[in-house]
């Protein structure tokens, strides 16, 4: 491991913007009030990288609490550093495994999740690691309040199609489906936050797709 990564790995522990999964569950069913001490709505971001699109909802919204979510120390450690040099304090980062989700979270704790340029683990054989595999869905039908919804964001047109097809399997609600998001009506304040990935997909002229569904 490289001194850089050792450095954000020790950094990150200091933060008190972090928990790390070596932490326990001290906050499942109770992130609002005692993480962020007041009694928002919960919005997760998962696999955030670099914590991007995290910082910059908590920054548009800050009636509203952001957690990413995402198990690379190195990667957590900006987004964390730019909220605290910021002065964002209703973002937090929690480093874990996705799959572990429902070890931190309570049923219904969950107002809305982000999924943004997740890996789209093309094999079939990977199917699923998919974050909008069968498997997952349930997880995130569990941690959603009644209504809350999902939202897929991706330059992968394989996973955008596999999602789709999963929401029309499962019987779950389609609100909103593009596969050229910045061509679509939909590409507002929000959805047009771009991150360091997505600004270079677009100078290669990718198409963005989007998806915006919930179970009921």
């Amino acid at each position: 491991m490289g001194k850089d990564k050792l450095k954000r790995f020790a950094e990150i522990a200091t933060f008190s913007n972090v928990v790390q999964l070596e932490a326990g569950q001290p906050y499942k069913g109770q992130w609002a009030s005692e993480f962020f001490k007041n009694n928002h709505p919960v919005v997760l971001e998962l696999a955030c990288g670099k914590g991007e699109y995290t910082v910059n909802l908590a920054r548009m919204f800050p009636e509203k609490n952001f957690i990413g979510i995402d198990y690379k120390g190195n990667r957590i450690w900006r987004g964390a550093k730019t909220a605290i040099e910021d002065g964002v304090t209703n973002v937090g980062f929690l480093r874990i495994q996705i799959e572990s989700l429902l070890d931190y979270f309570a049923d219904g704790e969950v107002d809305e999740i982000w999924i943004t340029f997740p890996d789209p683990q093309p094999q079939i054989s990977r199917e699923k690691k998919r974050l909008t595999a069968p498997r997952f869905l349930e997880k995130y039908k569990q941690l959603l309040k009644p209504g809350g919804f999902v939202n897929l964001k991706t330059d992968n047109d394989g996973i955008h199609a596999y999602t789709a097809e999963k929401i029309e399997e499962l019987g779950l609600k389609l609100h909103i489906r593009t596969e050229d998001l910045y061509k679509s009506p939909y590409a507002d304040e929000v959805l047009s936050i771009k991150t360091y990935y997505e600004k270079k997909y677009l100078q290669d002229n990718k198409n963005i797709n989007y998806l915006k569904f919930s179970f009921e």
